[in-house]
């Protein structure tokens, strides 16, 4: 009786949730769009500072150490203190809350993975190789765009991948700050005691977070040099 009684509490919460779901549709699907747009802008800012910064600091080992050290700092700066420390610093620019505060503190968060996966996968790029292509008359900018980088492609999207996964569960926090997304389900779930929302909010993060993954998996296949991929290929 009891667990029939479970079973028939359970079943009418989960008609319950996606009925709430299905009601809400039309702004479950933009808030999803808004969370996309944030961390795609975050992450595609911090693609493009710290791939340059993860390569320029493949010269220096003691340049990376500082670098490395720093941004391992910021990650471990809990976000909702990071998301307060963005309101008074940017307050004297008028971006207080809000979208600008929400990209530039992802953005922080983004570089370590990032950077460190571009450091390590450039510094692990075979002598033989860069000899080889120095051999045949390549300067360092054509051996690093040629040879380099198209090695290093697989381990540098595992670090965006690492970089977006994170970031949109974090994003998730920037709702307190008014920049909206998947988070505001969560949020005023828990301000308006209403599980519903709460549910719905989390499982849409997870699953954004879940189908981003693939989707950027398969993109780092698609890059990487059909060479490289038979060699691994073998390899395993």
């Amino acid at each position: 009786m009891v667990q029939d009684a479970i079973k028939t509490t359970g079943g009418s919460h989960s008609v319950e949730l996606i009925q709430y779901a299905w009601t809400n549709i039309d702004v479950l699907l933009a808030r999803t769009v808004e969370h996309i747009s944030l961390v795609g802008v975050a992450v595609g800012l911090a693609t493009l500072t710290g791939v340059p910064i993860g390569i320029a600091i493949t010269q220096s080992e003691r340049v990376a150490r500082v670098v490395l050290y720093v941004a391992s700092i910021i990650i471990t700066i809990p976000s909702i203190a990071l998301f307060g420390l963005m309101i008074p610093i940017l307050s004297v620019f008028g971006h207080g809350i809000g979208y600008v505060p929400a990209v530039i503190a992802v953005l922080l968060y983004s570089q370590l993975p990032i950077i460190r996966n571009t450091y390590t996968a450039i510094n692990n790029v075979s002598p033989a190789l860069r000899e080889a292509a120095r051999g045949i008359g390549m300067s360092p900018l054509q051996r690093m765009r040629q040879v380099e980088i198209p090695l290093a492609i697989p381990v540098i999207m595992a670090g965006v991948r690492t970089a977006v996964v994170l970031n949109i569960g974090v994003m998730a926090i920037a709702a307190y700050i008014g920049a909206g997304g998947l988070g505001t389900f969560i949020s005023r779930g828990i301000s308006q005691s209403d599980p519903r929302q709460l549910i719905v909010g989390a499982v849409a993060v997870s699953l954004l977070a879940v189908i981003t993954d693939y989707t950027l998996l398969a993109l780092q296949r698609w890059l990487t040099p059909k060479g490289l991929s038979r060699s691994a290929g073998a390899g395993a």
